[in-house]
Parts: C-alpha cells; sequence; structure tokens
C-alpha cells in the first residue's frame, strides 16, 4: 500500500450575534454563514457550542488536503470570510493542525 501525504486543520470560531432574539434568529445567520463556507471551501462545518443560547455560538470547520499551504490560504480566507458577515461578532478564531 502506497503512503500518502495529507494534512487536517481546525479552526473554531467563537462569534456573537447580537441582533439575535430567539434561537430561530441565531440559526439563520449561523446557516447562511455555514453554507457559504461549506460550498465555498468544500469544509465540514458543525455548531459545536452554545446551542441553547441565542445571541452565542461556536462553530468546528475542518479542512483535509494534501497541500499545506492551500490549507493556510483556505484558512485565512475563511477568517475574512466570517470578519465580513455583518450578521455577527467574532469573538476568536483558533486554528489547529491535526
Amino acid at each position: 500500500m502506497s503512503e500518502h501525504t495529507f494534512f487536517i486543520t481546525l479552526l473554531t470560531i467563537e462569534m456573537i450575534i447580537p441582533h439575535a432574539q430567539s434561537l430561530k434568529d441565531k440559526r439563520s445567520v449561523i446557516r447562511g454563514l455555514k453554507d457559504r463556507i461549506s460550498s465555498k471551501f468544500n469544509a465540514s462545518v458543525a455548531e459545536v457550542g452554545y446551542q441553547d443560547k441565542w445571541q452565542r455560538a461556536v462553530l468546528a470547520v475542518s479542512l483535509v488536503g494534501g497541500d499545506k499551504r492551500q490549507l493556510e490560504s483556505n484558512s485565512d480566507r475563511i477568517n475574512c470570510l466570517c470578519a465580513e458577515f455583518s450578521n455577527l461578532e467574532i469573538v476568536s478564531i483558533v486554528q489547529e493542525w491535526l
């Protein structure tokens, strides 16, 4: 069996959705961000924290690929995409390599 090199990175994005007045409002904003990240970067995205809070959320974004530089570039672009999303405020974005 031949050996294949691949890289996995995990972004943990903590955010505040200041205008959400219900879980429905929050999920609408989160769904838009998740869909955009997932389709644009072929990433796996899941809400992993504060599911019961109206104005807080944590998303986990997983990227897998054979080119580490491309994954780093995509991570930077995801950071920019989150910063441009007007319906939320980013508290922190943490990147880990697995």
